[in-house]
Formats: structure tokens, C-alpha cells, sequence
């Protein structure tokens, strides 16, 4: 095991302590916060300086973080892109389930395949990147409009083409109401062949850095493998893997 480099560690340290204070901190002050003797952290807050992570009031002495770690972090973030950040954990994600994995966004009504994982099983789906469905019969759907308030999921309701896609579809808008009251309660939407006979659907939605909906992962499989019985295992595992993708894009409520 490699050791941890102490200099790097202590000016860390001495950001951690400095990013709780807007008003920045004394050196004795930082110095008894971090444990360390005033002529090491004048050492390193003088290196810290330099580089443009501190500053230091020329009237009150008091030194304080700069903008140039959020400046670094936002670069990150900018740069971040969904499906980077999802496809190894929606391949990991399939290698559980043995079922389709699917990453959706939504575009105004519709929500768009952007990434798909097969799995072994024989029995294959229509999806395909860059497919488009209705929000109201899919969980991808379901799942972030779960996120909206009442006025958006009417719009929504009202803006799109309700038609009766299988016998499950659900069509009468009291009704889903009721099921994305549901899918708020339970963190994750079910899609009970409503979109597509055959074929059951769990998901749950991804949020990004800022705490906004970017998207949606789905397990989704033919109701011969993806049994009743399973719904409940693969609800937590949606929602597990969608908090660590959700993590990956910065996301840290």
C-alpha cells in the first residue's frame, strides 16, 4: 500500500477547513483547526497562494479559498457526459438482471433511447438507440415525471398523443395520477405491458449535479423472465444503480 504524501494531505486539510468559513480564518485559527504548528500552515497557505487556491485580506490577515477549486470542478462537471458515465454501470446492471438495460432523456412528450445493453436472453425488444416513445406509457416516463409538479404532468398529459397502446395502457389521467402519486411514494415506476404486450418495464430516474432530472435507466424483460416475483429485487437494484450514476455526475443529496 502506498503512502499517503503528508504535504498534500495537510494543505487538503487546510482547504477542507477553509471551504466551512466565507469569511476566511486567522492563521492560529487554522492552525488549531488542522493540529498543526503556525510555521507549517504559513508554509503551506503561502503554496496554496501561489497556485490561486487562497487568498489572503490585506486588512484583517485572514486567508480564505478562492474560486479556482469550483472553477476546476465545473470544468469536471461541464465535460461530464450521461452515457460516459453510465455505461459501465449499466452493463453491471445487466449482468445482475440478465434483462435489457435502457438510459432515456426526455424531449418534450417523448423520451429517447440514448443507450441500450442487451442481454442473453433469446427473447429480443424493439428498442434501439435513438427510438422514441410517449412519456405517459413507459417507466422511463413515469419515473421523471414523478420529479414535476401537478401543472407540468397535466401539460404534459395534455400535449401528448393518450392513445390506447395495449390493453394496459393507461388512459384516463385521474387514474395516472393516482400511479405517479404512487411512483413519487415508492421511488421507482412499473410498466405493466402498457406500452409494449409482452413486455414489463422497471426505472427510475437520474439526477444530475444540480439535482435536475438528465434522464432515466430501465430494466426492462418479457414477462416470461422478468416475473412478478421480481419486480421488487429489480426496483431496488434501478434505484441503486441510478443513485451511483446520479453520483458520477456529481449529484450529492
Amino acid at each position: 500500500m502506498q503512502e499517503v504524501v503528508q504535504s498534500v494531505e495537510r494543505s487538503l486539510s487546510i482547504v477542507e477547513v477553509l471551504s466551512e468559513y466565507d469569511e476566511g480564518l486567522g492563521l492560529t485559527e487554522i492552525s488549531e483547526k488542522v493540529d498543526l504548528h503556525k510555521s507549517t500552515v504559513h508554509r503551506l497557505l503561502y503554496t496554496l497562494m501561489v497556485k490561486g487556491y487562497v487568498q489572503q485580506n490585506e486588512d484583517t490577515n485572514k486567508y480564505k479559498l478562492t474560486l479556482k477549486l469550483f472553477e476546476l470542478g465545473s470544468k469536471k462537471v461541464e465535460k461530464m457526459n450521461v452515457v460516459t458515465a453510465a455505461r459501465p454501470l449499466l452493463q453491471e446492471l445487466m449482468e445482475k438482471t440478465n434483462e435489457v438495460i435502457h438510459l432515456v432523456v426526455r424531449e418534450g412528450t417523448e423520451i429517447i433511447y440514448i443507450a441500450k445493453v442487451e442481454s442473453q436472453n433469446p427473447i429480443r425488444m424493439y428498442s434501439k438507440i435513438g427510438k422514441r416513445s410517449q412519456v405517459y406509457c413507459t417507466a422511463v416516463g413515469k419515473s421523471m415525471l414523478a420529479h414535476m409538479t401537478d401543472k407540468e404532468v397535466l401539460n404534459i398529459w395534455n400535449s401528448s398523443k393518450i392513445e390506447k397502446l395495449t390493453e394496459y395502457t393507461i388512459t384516463d389521467f385521474n387514474k395516472f395520477k393516482e400511479v405517479i402519486k404512487d411512483v413519487k411514494e415508492k421511488g421507482y415506476a412499473i410498466d405493466e405491458q402498457e406500452n409494449e404486450i409482452g413486455i414489463r418495464c422497471t426505472a427510475t430516474s437520474i439526477l444530475d449535479y444540480k439535482g435536475d432530472v438528465c434522464g432515466a435507466i430501465s430494466i426492462s424483460g418479457s414477462i416470461i423472465s422478468f416475473k412478478e416475483e421480481k419486480i421488487e429485487e429489480f426496483s431496488k437494484l434501478i434505484i441503486e444503480y441510478a443513485g451511483k450514476i446520479s453520483r458520477e455526475l456529481g449529484y450529492r443529496g
